[in-house]
């Protein structure tokens, strides 16, 4: 019997729940929130950092406010700040696209976050006066990356629908 290639069926589209639906909306805004709030922290604290006064206020070995860590530790956040704003994007775009490198994108968007949150964390603690001001909310964010990762890295590989959507 011989089979017309029109007659056949050649839509691959998967079975079941798919698309950029359900839990998936909250990734999407996570990523929205966290490129506004990266472009804030970049343009309104991180970057204002390298004008000569404050640079030389925390670096200098004359100023009242140095140590040691103040450089490596403010290039350290705005390089990372710089990074993670344009992997945020990409990851955006990539989502839009359906790409099947989401999950695995997003998975190691969230690992690297909170590497990144406890290393930002031992750095600041170096130095004496991050110590005394610290309010408690590193430690706070760094649980909301605990949790992030608790939630959103096993949804990522165990979902249907995130096995379904990004198939490209």
């Amino acid at each position: 019997m011989e089979t017309n290639l029109h007659e056949q069926n050649y839509d691959r589209r998967p079975i079941g729940i798919s698309g950029l639906g359900g839990w998936l909306v909250l990734i999407q805004i996570g990523l929205y929130f966290t490129i506004l709030l990266l472009s804030i922290q970049l343009f309104k604290y991180s970057l204002p950092v390298f004008s000569t006064d404050t640079w030389d206020a925390l670096t200098s070995t004359q100023s009242e406010a140095y140590h040691p860590m103040w450089g490596p530790l403010l290039i350290f956040e705005t390089v990372y700040n710089i990074i993670f704003l344009l992997f945020s994007v990409f990851i955006l775009v990539i989502f839009y696209g359906k790409k099947r490198m989401f999950p695995r994108l997003m998975i190691i968007f969230y690992s690297v976050s909170l590497a990144i949150g406890i290393i930002d964390l031992a750095l600041s603690y170096q130095i004496p006066i991050m110590r005394e001001l610290e309010d408690g909310s590193s430690i706070r964010e760094l649980l909301k990356s605990v949790i992030a990762c608790a939630i959103w890295i096993p949804y990522l590989i165990k979902s249907e629908r995130v096995q379904n959507t990004f198939i490209r």
